[in-house]
């Protein structure tokens, strides 16, 4: 079952993470009849990056093609937002375990005006309701709800970030309270509202609910990707493509990698590897037990911009890459020193330590993008800040 569950790749929709298109970016049911994963997507990505005018640097088959090579793997069309569907859904198939992984992820997309920020709003919680009331109307109260979220919720605090709530002593009176969300964007707030909703639905309803708040992901495949010769996605635009993918594709298209100011401020980060193999532990041992919410930061470490643009620029060379890193002014209201401190103890100890280290992860990455130099040039517009268009 565990190399199965693997291959069911995740896409964590998010701004700060694009893990791949290998089961697709709606939800993974896995079905306790006969252990076959059920994968049901809308397909919505795919227009929201031709939308962009952009494209996967990886060159994606189509959707049905893809299940083909991989047993015990179905494919559903369908939209969560569908409460009818949802409930049809999970009454058919029972399932043992539901990782969500389905939202509008992107912060510049849904800040492009009101009528995208609405949108956003609207799917990604109406999808997560749809989810928590529908396994309870359909009374599975043993099944495993798990939903991947995103660091981004946290904003940038000046104190170390927990794993759950914050202890909190208030004249004379003290309680747990969870980590107040400050997200910067209309996106990540949706991810706040998620995790209200989920903890309510925990405080009302009896199955266990875990949740993953997810790091900028390097890296572009594992070995089951490999082996099945299946190719994440990489998105590479300004709106859904990560700092660490917009910089390596600067790289390889002969660009200077922009850092903005000193690009001393520290992102939280983690491996493809690690992503992957924490999501699979997840679901074979299931919930912890304890009460409450089991919260997971997804993150190996904190890296620098700066550190990040120099390791690009580095492990560039080994592919005849002359990638030079270049600090420009930067135009945006940020603290260019921030020290972010995140605990992960509880992620740390479910995926058993790191796999894959940030210099690995880009030789990853930019082994991969070589490849595909042409493709990523044709759209540099989509990707090169002003910063380098306006030269």
């Amino acid at each position: 079952m565990e190399h199965r569950l693997r291959l069911v790749g995740v896409e964590q929709l998010d701004d700060e993470v694009s893990i791949g298109e290998i089961a697709l970016d709606e939800t993974q049911v896995v079905d306790r009849l006969d252990e076959r994963i059920v994968c049901v997507d809308n397909f919505a990505r795919r227009e929201w990056i031709a939308e962009s005018g952009s494209v996967s640097a990886t060159q994606i088959e189509e959707p049905r093609e893809r299940f083909e090579s991989v047993e015990n793997l179905s494919l559903i069309e369908g939209d969560l937002t569908d409460r009818d569907f949802v409930l049809q859904l999970l009454d058919t198939y029972e399932p043992e375990t539901v990782l969500h992984a389905a939202a509008q992820p992107s912060a510049p997309y849904s800040s492009i005006n009101g009528e995208r920020a609405l949108y956003t709003q609207q799917n990604n919680v109406a999808m997560t309701l749809n989810l928590l009331h529908g396994l309870d109307e359909c009374g599975l109260d043993d099944t495993h709800f798990i939903e991947t979220t995103t660091t981004g919720v946290y904003g940038a605090p000046q104190f170390p970030i927990p794993e759950g709530g914050v202890e909190v002593d208030r004249q004379g009176g003290s309680d747990e309270i969870p980590f107040p969300n400050m997200g910067g964007s209309w996106y990540h707030v949706t991810k706040s509202f998620d995790a209200a909703n989920m903890r309510l639905a925990d405080s009302e309803f009896e199955f266990p609910i875990s949740e993953i708040r997810t790091a900028i992901v390097y890296g572009t495949e594992t070995d089951e990707t490999r082996a099945h010769d299946s190719p994440t996605r990489f998105d590479f635009d300004y709106y859904f493509g990560t700092v660490v993918n917009r910089f390596c594709a600067q790289a390889v298209a002969g660009y200077p990698i922009t850092v903005y100011g000193k690009g001393e401020q520290r992102k939280p980060m983690v491996s493809l590897e690690d992503t992957v193999e924490s999501l699979v532990r997840l679901v074979e041992e299931g919930h912890s037990g304890d009460e409450g919410i089991d919260i997971y930061n997804q993150i190996t470490r904190p890296v620098a911009i700066v550190e990040l643009a120099e390791t690009i620029a580095k492990v560039g060379e080994e592919f005849d890459l002359d990638a030079e890193v270049k600090h420009y002014e930067n135009p945006r209201n940020e603290d260019e020193e921030h020290k972010m401190e995140m605990e992960n103890d509880a992620f740390l100890n479910l995926v058993g330590g790191q796999r894959q280290t940030l210099e690995e992860g880009i030789r990853d990455v930019l082994g991969t993008l070589v490849e595909e130099q042409a493709r990523i040039a044709a759209h540099e517009d989509r990707f090169l800040p002003s910063v380098l268009t306006d030269d």
